[in-house]
């Protein structure tokens, strides 16, 4: 929740005047609860999703960061009250996990995907498998030099997260006309 990812992501959708909801999953931080590994977390999503419903009572966009963006997508998918889906750093594998996403294929929802071309947990050969069965509408964003938190790499040392940002703002203003 408090990681540079998911900053930058809130701060460009809310640049928008969009509401954000930034929660832990839980027993992640001061949360309570254990680790569920997904199941748990999509009920934490769908608990997030009902209270920006009652509060706001505004179309709602999802978006999350590795783990969050697997989950997010997977709670999401179909929903009538999730407008659009963003992924940023989706994981193919990670710790020793391998993530699917047979769910992907009948998602009506349109989807923002940004990864890095060095992320760890996701190369860009496995990334593409994924996103060539994803149901459209779909963008997709490779950010050069950038690993899976959008720092830069030895070959390219700078921050890639204000890429990640201007993608964001980019994908919001055609998408949804904002």
């Amino acid at each position: 929740m408090h990681n540079k990812v998911v900053y930058h992501a809130m701060k460009a959708i809310l640049s928008f005047g969009i509401p954000v909801l930034r929660f832990n999953f839980r027993g992640v931080g001061l949360s309570e609860g254990e680790h569920a590994h997904g199941p748990g977390e999509r009920e934490d999503t769908r608990a997030g999703l009902d209270w920006l419903e009652r509060t706001f009572q505004r179309p709602i966009l999802v978006a999350g960061f590795s783990f969050g963006s697997h989950v997010g997508m997977h709670a999401c998918c179909g929903d009538p009250r999730v407008r659009g889906m963003i992924a940023l750093g989706l994981p193919v594998s990670a710790g020793g996990r391998k993530y699917t996403y047979g769910f992907l294929t009948h998602c009506p929802q349109p989807k923002l995907f940004i990864s890095g071309d060095r992320d760890q947990f996701a190369p860009v050969e496995d990334l593409e498998e994924v996103w060539s069965r994803v149901q459209e509408p779909k963008r997709t964003r490779i950010i050069a030099g950038a690993e899976h938190f959008f720092q830069g790499t030895p070959d390219s040392p700078t921050p890639k997260l204000a890429e990640m940002q201007a993608e964001i703002r980019t994908w919001l203003s055609e998408t949804f006309a904002l």
